[in-house]
């Protein structure tokens, strides 16, 4: 008895390696799979939207400057190969939804969310305007955790906004697999004008938008496609930024004092984002504030600066981050000297500073002005 229970246990443990082998097979060859997608599409980044009825999702994001192509398809449910009959009879699983190819060189990730949101009912739960039933509701589908990560912010920034009276449904869930729509379905509204204009106006979604955003609807709010700022996507800024870069504005990191670049820093310039180049800081507002790291009284460009409530250390402060980069720069307190009381307690890794004489060759030169005659009086650093 005892020999063929051990027999027994033999095989079920040689079945299981053997299915673990090729488990991690799998595993293996959908990472290498992936990896050569994105080496094929030439350094293009994915993005996936349902916003309802397809033909105007994707008639929607090809207007956006940067987007290369916008393909309908179906996602998110449980049917393999599923047709068009089959997802809007439900049953599926799927939406109907747009996977976008875009430059993240020409229109970043949080664009295209701020973009998205400007053209779906984010508080319909039960489809999307004239079309019904849970294979027309709103998703974003994140394809890694950044965009998980801005697509979550991004919701956030919405319902605090108070745009909308009724709460913000559209889900945001992991991507599994895209099946691409027929032939006849992409770039409808290209080969069939007449026909899907007749339907986008019956449909009653434009009259909603315009209701809700007026002419900020083809707004991407003020980080508009093309803008001056942008954020690389993540491989560009590993390749770009230093390790502690990385870790201090994509991770939240710290670096330490008095062992960093610029909190000693006592030449005229100013100080922008390391990761997008936006204005953030001036040497100007500068002081020396016994901390070990860079102190400012204020930022130079109030609306490059995003403040959030941080409870990551068990209690409450204030993190700093750049609007357009999304880079994490550090805190800011209520104990610095007048005439803000404030101190923008930052991280060098987060900065680049661009001294006085070289701001009209890095494209600064509105900032020179800042650094004449009397304005050029410094704060407490000397």
């Amino acid at each position: 008895m005892r020999s063929s229970v051990l027999i027994t246990i033999l095989i079920l443990a040689g079945a299981l390696a053997v299915g673990l082998h090729f488990r991690n097979r799998n595993t293996m060859a959908s990472q290498q799979s992936e990896s050569a997608m994105e080496e094929k599409m030439g350094g293009h980044a994915i993005a996936t939207f349902a916003g309802g009825c397809f033909w105007c999702t994707e008639s929607d994001f090809e207007k956006v400057p940067g987007v290369v192509e916008a393909i309908s398809g179906y996602t998110g449910g449980h049917k393999m190969n599923p047709t068009y009959e089959e997802v809007s009879a439900g049953g599926t699983g799927h939406v109907e939804a747009v996977q976008v190819i875009y430059d993240p060189n020409k229109v970043s990730y949080k664009e295209l969310l701020d973009y998205f949101w400007r053209h779906v009912d984010p508080t319909d739960a039960g489809g999307q305007f004239v079309d019904r039933g849970s294979q027309y509701r709103s998703v974003i589908f994140y394809h890694n955790e950044e965009q998980k990560r801005l697509a979550e912010a991004s919701k956030a920034a919405l319902e605090k906004s108070g745009r909308f009276h009724k709460p913000i449904v559209t889900e945001i869930v992991p991507f599994t697999k895209f099946y691409k729509a027929e032939d006849y379905h992409q770039d409808y509204y290209k080969k069939n004008p007449v026909r899907y204009k007749f339907y986008r106006w019956h449909s009653g979604r434009d009259q909603f938008l315009k209701k809700v955003w007026g002419d900020e609807k083809e707004k991407m709010t003020e980080d508009t496609a093309g803008s001056k700022y942008m954020k690389p996507a993540d491989d560009v800024l590993r390749k770009k930024l230093t390790p502690l870069q990385y870790k201090v504005t994509q991770k939240e990191g710290t670096e330490p004092p008095f062992k960093n670049k610029y909190w000693n820093n006592k030449r005229e310039g100013i100080y922008v984002d390391v990761v997008s180049g936006e204005p953030l800081f001036s040497s100007r507002d500068k002081f020396k504030s016994g901390t070990g790291w860079p102190s400012f009284t204020r930022p130079l460009v109030p609306a490059n600066i995003v403040e959030k409530e941080d409870r990551s250390l068990f209690t409450s402060r204030t993190e700093v981050r750049s609007k357009h980069g999304d880079s994490h720069l550090g805190h800011v307190f209520n104990d610095g000297p007048p005439p803000t009381g404030l101190r923008y307690c930052m991280n060098s890794a987060a900065l680049r500073f661009i001294p006085k004489e070289d701001l009209e060759k890095e494209g600064y030169g509105e900032y020179l002005k800042l650094f004449s005659g009397d304005r050029a009086a410094g704060m407490n650093e000397k």
